[in-house]
């Protein structure tokens, strides 16, 4: 004869992955002295998107006192914009300072998440075992899961092919043939340092990035120890910096006619480092800078005007065994191809599944509906998920590390509701969220993401459901209140499980 089942869960809160999303989760809910909750990471290391990512010249374009937490500020950036190892360095220090090591369990991938609607909380399958939690937060983040592009003849190639974030520094690219498939974000920071190294880079352009000049420079020993001495000075420093990027936001949310002075900006930047007027025209995007990700660089141009460097527009027709055969029939031998062709950012959660109230699964309900959430972090049907960095809640301008505390903030106050009101579980009304979302696509229409580019921030709809339509300090006033009005609540007090 079975025992009878337990009435109190193994966590109060179960937390999945452990980068800037879960760690920040985490701190906050030991100084909240909820000591009852998990972290379950797939890798063997904190980190995230600065675990995954460790391809040469790879840093933030967010200025690294913004890029920090508001709780947590680092004195010590080497530079105004911190390379990957320094942020790295910043979570594992993180981690430790703030006594969250021993609640991480390393080497766990989260495979399935239920919602026991008998016992109202969340029983979460990993590769290592099952536990159960009152409440579930996703940190999964979106830039941690390569999308690797279908072409033709890709298995057939017979050198060394891998995407940016799965970098293998054991294989040998100095004095090589190499490919470059994409020119985003990781493709601008890598190809200037593959360029002096190889013997022949071709870049692989779909479509143009704008790319303007990078203020970046370093951090002197004199302003480090300063903010050491006199730390004020140092949340001056961020606020300043956190008010001139939300100034930003007036061509990115509010009149994408700003945007033109970026324009400027950046063809200016092509003019002065590139004379030919070929490679001028292949680089010049034909769209408002800001409706794709814009980017900086001081020396990808630079880099494009090397001898042994080409760039090709026409396409990809075919990888052979040799190399890739380009869209006018030409094969240009390699030895290696790095993709940097981005992630799966519309797969919020794949492949871990989400099963909710009904046995609604997240991933095929988004399929088949409308990707959103109630303020960027509730799904309606899923009681006591919580989603950090979920839809909506991206930015073009300002830095995610302040939404996701504002995220983390509205969690504390769903769970603090829960208690105040003794009750087990929230659900979000469905006609709340639907509401919320309305009112945020026909603002997201007129952004300069909507200007008639085609991005990964719009999905095969055209709809976006990646990035937050105003300014940041906007999601953070409406995340200071939990509104009971658009919710249901399980019950008062525990029902007897029998």
């Amino acid at each position: 004869m079975s025992a009878p089942p337990t009435q109190t869960p193994d966590f109060e809160v179960a937390i999945v992955g452990s980068g800037f999303s879960g760690l920040g989760m985490a701190i906050q809910l030991k100084k909240a002295g909820r000591a009852s909750f998990v972290v379950l990471e797939k890798a063997s290391a904190v980190g995230g998107t600065w675990r995954e990512n460790r391809y040469p010249g790879c840093a933030c374009d967010i200025p690294s006192h913004l890029y920090s937490f508001s709780f947590a500020p680092n004195p010590a950036w080497t530079r105004r914009y911190a390379p990957r190892a320094e942020i790295q360095a910043y979570l594992d220090d993180c981690a430790e300072r703030f006594g969250i090591r021993p609640h991480i369990r390393f080497d766990c991938e989260v495979l399935r998440a239920e919602f026991d609607e008998r016992r109202l909380w969340w029983t979460v399958t990993t590769r290592v075992g099952t536990l159960t939690a009152r409440h579930l937060v996703l940190g999964v983040g979106a830039l941690s899961r390569p999308a690797l592009p279908t072409i033709r003849g890709l298995a057939s190639f017979e050198g060394s092919a891998f995407h940016s974030a799965q970098w293998d520094p054991a294989v040998a690219l100095d004095d090589k043939r190499v490919a470059v498939v994409g020119t985003g974000a990781s493709a601008i920071q890598l190809v200037p340092q593959l360029a002096p190294r190889v013997s022949a880079l071709h870049v692989y352009q779909r479509t143009p990035p704008w790319v303007l000049p990078h203020p970046d420079r370093p951090v002197t020993e004199f302003a480090r120890a300063l903010f050491r001495a006199a730390p004020p000075l140092q949340r001056l420093t961020r606020d300043a910096i956190y008010l001139q990027h939300e100034l930003r936001g007036l061509g990115f949310t509010v009149d994408p006619r700003v945007m033109h002075a970026a324009r400027w900006l950046g063809l200016r930047h092509i003019r002065k480092q590139i004379v030919d007027p070929a490679l001028r025209a292949k680089v010049t995007p034909s769209y408002l800078p800001g409706c794709k990700r814009v980017l900086m660089s001081n020396t990808y141009y630079r880099a494009l005007t090397r001898p042994n460097v080409d760039l090709i527009t026409s396409g990809i027709a075919e990888i052979t065994a040799r190399g890739i055969v380009d869209a006018s029939g030409v094969e240009h031998a390699v030895d290696a191809i790095v993709f940097g062709t981005g992630f799966a950012v519309r797969d919020f959660l794949a492949p871990m599944q989400v099963v909710g109230r009904g046995g609604a699964e997240l991933n095929a309900l988004w399929r088949s509906d409308r990707v959103e959430a109630y303020r960027g972090t509730t799904i309606a049907g899923f009681p006591n998920l919580y989603m950090l960095m979920g839809p909506n809640t991206g930015l073009g301008h300002n830095s995610m590390i302040f939404m996701i505390e504002a995220q983390i903030g509205y969690v504390r106050r769903c769970m603090a509701e829960l208690d105040a009101r003794g009750a087990r579980c929230a659900d979000v009304l469905p006609e709340a969220q639907r509401a919320y979302n309305d009112r945020l696509q026909p603002r997201l229409k007129r952004s300069v993401w909507a200007s008639g580019c085609s991005s990964w921030y719009l999905d095969a709809h055209g709809q976006n459901a990646t990035l937050w339509p105003g300014f940041t300090f906007e999601f953070w006033f409406k995340s200071r209140r939990f509104q009971p009005r658009d919710h249901t609540f399980d019950p008062s007090s525990p029902k007897e499980i029998a």
